[in-house]
């Protein structure tokens, strides 16, 4: 193998690609980065097993060839490099990185032990636009659950709704569903019904490109293959059966306020403070015309947050975990949010002002007093 390329352009895709290398794994395979040099590009593969990400950049290649390098090493070097022009070339068992003051050698692993990202990757079966990715899944996948001995709970479903589609992901303490999200599909069954890994879609909304992303689904292999420009995201497809959601949203409420989001983050915050040794447990009250957030730690104090609101309905106080809802406001870019409830015991759902499209339901915390 020899090639050589803009180090720009490799330190770009290295970033992306560090995400897939596996860090504590016992096969040293998954700690390397697959390099291939052919037909005029430079091609680099990672993956832990859960993913895998092939990016490629534009290259002269004098000699095609494939070779593996440790990956945080060789991640660590290119990230330093200044020059703008640099070449590779194996040398026996070894990698040779070139510049005009630098060289670097690495040693190399068989590329045959490295693993196939994909056998198949399946039919094109929809196209996201990048600005849905970054708006629309953002607002659902953190709900997702990091336990992965519940599968079905740490994946994001995709469910055909009549003629428009809804994510949905919970991890049975929290729920966010996102309605009417722009997919342009090619095959609407193969996308109904779709269970993907949460962790794969957290990745997506990461790669920094602005093409639109299309989606292959191998039945095969039980893949889903993300294309996106000369980035390619492969992740599993869970087979679970994802529970009935439907059933936990109320549909009856007592009490609403609307409210500055940054400003209602403001008070969770500084609240949050006070609640580290209480089970992270606030308080909201919805008063007239003001919402009041507090918390109380018997052996550090209290403290007590007031925002504007325009409430409705009955005056009513429920608890949660404050960092549901740090992660919630975080999550949403929109200024102007409602909060809705029934009573201290049931859920509590938060919307985007104006925008039915979208909710948020935070199951309440029992207290005393």
């Amino acid at each position: 193998m020899k090639a050589t390329f803009l180090t720009e352009n490799l330190q770009k895709i290295l970033i992306f690609l560090n995400h897939a290398v596996s860090g504590n794994s016992q096969l040293e395979i998954l700690s390397t980065f697959q390099i291939i040099a052919e037909k005029g590009r430079l091609f680099v593969n990672a993956t832990d097993l859960e993913i895998g990400i092939s990016s490629s950049i534009p290259a002269n290649i004098e000699k095609e060839g494939s070779v593996c390098v440790p990956a945080k090493t060789f991640s660590d070097l290119v990230s330093n490099i200044t020059e703008e022009k640099i070449s590779i070339e194996t040398q026996d068992k070894s990698l040779v990185l070139k510049g005009k003051k630098i060289k670097m050698v690495f040693q190399t692993q068989p590329q045959e032990e490295f693993p196939s990202l994909y056998e198949d990757k399946g039919e094109e079966v929809a196209v996201f636009k990048k600005e849905t990715v970054l708006k629309d899944f953002n607002k659902v996948v953190f709900a997702a659950s990091q336990d992965s001995s519940r599968p079905a709970l740490s994946g994001v479903l995709i469910k055909k709704e009549k003629e428009v589609f809804l994510m949905v992901a919970t991890d049975g303490y929290r729920l966010s569903l996102k309605d009417n999200i722009a997919i342009k599909t090619k095959k609407r069954e193969a996308v109904d019904g779709l269970l993907l890994s949460a962790r794969v879609v957290r990745e997506l909304a990461s790669i920094k490109q602005e093409e639109d992303i299309s989606l292959f689904v191998s039945n095969k292999n039980n893949q889903a293959v993300f294309v996106q420009g000369e980035t390619t995201l492969v992740g599993r497809l869970i087979e679970a059966e994802y529970p009935s959601y439907e059933k936990i949203i109320p549909t009856d409420f007592g009490t609403k306020a609307e409210f500055d989001k940054n400003e209602m983050q403001k008070a969770v915050k500084l609240c949050s403070v006070f609640a580290r040794e209480t089970a992270n447990i606030v308080k909201i009250s919805l008063k007239k015309d003001k919402v009041i957030v507090s918390a109380n730690t018997p052996s550090a104090g209290e403290n007590t947050a007031e925002i504007d609101a325009k409430t409705t309905g009955e005056e009513n106080e429920i608890a949660f975990n404050a960092r549901y809802l740090l992660d919630l406001f975080s999550n949403i870019e929109d200024e102007n949010m409602t909060f809705e409830m029934a009573g201290p015991l049931s859920p509590g759902v938060f919307k985007i002002a104006g925008d039915n499209s979208f909710l948020h339901l935070i199951m309440p915390i029992r207290v005393q007093g």
